[in-house]
């Protein structure tokens, strides 16, 4: 969004006409909608603003809910916004160490503070970005106890401040079309300032899941969340916001509520063990927290093959923290007889999850030239280092 189109968008006649809108629905329908706004005497750039952000709101839901209703949103802003459930969590952590003026150093469009505010913390927002700072404005409007600054976070006067929460840049600067920034050095506050803001006060701060694990430091509580099975971000939290005693953690959040596995440190791999009648996929959160060794063991599993992360035990024990399969059989891994014994039992949609393996699923089933009414899922990953073909099915939910 350019400066010029918020300023159309923020007029009272932008704010009218776009809460006047129905419900965003496809694209299709936007052809319509110019038309009728045109006719109705709306001018070019305003109808654009508007139906921009209607498209984004509509987008916004997933992470914001009712709430996306009545906010602003950037293409950026939007994408790197925290969810608002996940947002609470981090809040939480700041109200639960009775840290109540908190500084949001990057806070994008604001949905972190949004969450602080709510848990009546004394929130200032900072953002170097013009057109950000102003959409966090807008959406931190309902708070008396929200301030927003447009501001380099590397330039702000932190005293007063009890502790700091930073959601680091991490793409290219604008609005649209934005690309990821790959050098740490490059995010915005730098990483170099993120950490060294540990030694004056207790931060949180929110990288992506992916993040290089080297540059974790060692003081940090490092935990990792996945929403219904999505992995979303890595939080890591100093001072008196980490916990005592926990540096990994794995925090899965899905319908059925909250499950959380940490630990002292990474956990030890499980030795590796034959294939047994059921196979297990971990959660994105438990490998990337490295507690796959700790599941294993909860389940009374073993490694399918060294540095793998499929696990495989003789019985099915119910956990949150991985998805299980019934192994059915083991297939030919050669394409060709794997493509006949795939028609012998005349399976027309095949479901392919791999590990360890050098195959692209989709190039491999037009390959196989699936033909019938049933449906499977098929497992390539290696078994004690040897490649294997596994006919599987998904166990109904584990809880």
């Amino acid at each position: 969004m350019e400066r010029s189109e918020l300023v159309e968008l923020l007029s009272p006649e932008g704010l009218r006409l776009l809460d006047s809108l129905p419900p965003y629905e496809s694209a299709a329908n936007v052809v319509r909608v110019v038309s009728d706004l045109r006719k109705a005497g709306h001018a070019p750039g305003l109808v654009a603003a508007v139906l921009g952000q209607s498209r984004l709101r509509a987008r916004a839901v997933p992470k914001f809910g009712e709430f996306a209703g009545r906010m602003l949103f950037t293409e950026t802003g939007l994408e790197q916004a925290t969810r608002l459930r996940v947002a609470a969590l981090h809040a939480g952590r700041f109200a639960g160490a009775s840290l109540n003026r908190v500084v949001d150093l990057g806070c994008g469009i604001g949905g972190d503070a949004m969450a602080l505010a709510a848990m009546d913390l004394e929130v200032t927002a900072v953002d170097a970005d013009e057109v950000t700072a102003t959409v966090a404005s807008f959406n931190l409007a309902p708070f008396e106890n929200a301030t927003v600054l447009n501001a380099d976070a590397e330039s702000v006067d932190l005293t007063g401040f009890d502790a700091a929460w930073l959601d680091p840049a991490r793409r290219t600067a604008g609005h649209t079309n934005t690309s990821r920034l790959t050098r740490p050095e490059d995010y915005s506050p730098s990483l170099d300032f993120v950490f060294g803001l540990r030694e004056r006060m207790p931060i949180g701060v929110k990288l992506g899941p992916g993040h290089d694990r080297e540059q974790i430091p060692v003081d940090a509580e490092a935990q990792w969340v996945s929403v219904d099975g999505k992995l979303v971000e890595m939080a890591l939290w100093f001072g008196s916001l980490a916990r005592t005693g926990i540096r990994r953690s794995a925090l899965l959040l899905g319908r059925d509520g909250s499950h959380e596995l940490n630990a002292p440190a990474d956990s030890e791999d499980a030795p590796v063990g034959v294939l047994g009648d059921y196979l297990y996929e971990p959660d994105g959160a438990i490998i990337r927290a490295r507690l796959i060794g700790d599941l294993a063991r909860s389940l009374d599993a073993l490694m399918l093959s060294e540095s793998i992360a499929y696990l495989t035990s003789a019985s099915l024990v119910r956990t949150p923290f991985a998805t299980a399969f019934r192994v059915l059989e083991t297939l030919p891994v050669d394409e060709k007889k794997l493509r006949l014994a795939l028609q012998e039992r005349r399976i027309g949609t095949l479901e392919i999850k791999k590990r360890g393996v050098d195959v692209d699923p989709a190039t491999l089933r037009t390959r196989l030239r699936l033909k019938g009414p049933e449906s499977g899922t098929l497992v390539l990953t290696r078994a004690a280092g040897h490649r294997v073909a596994l006919l599987v099915e998904r166990v109904s939910a584990l809880s």
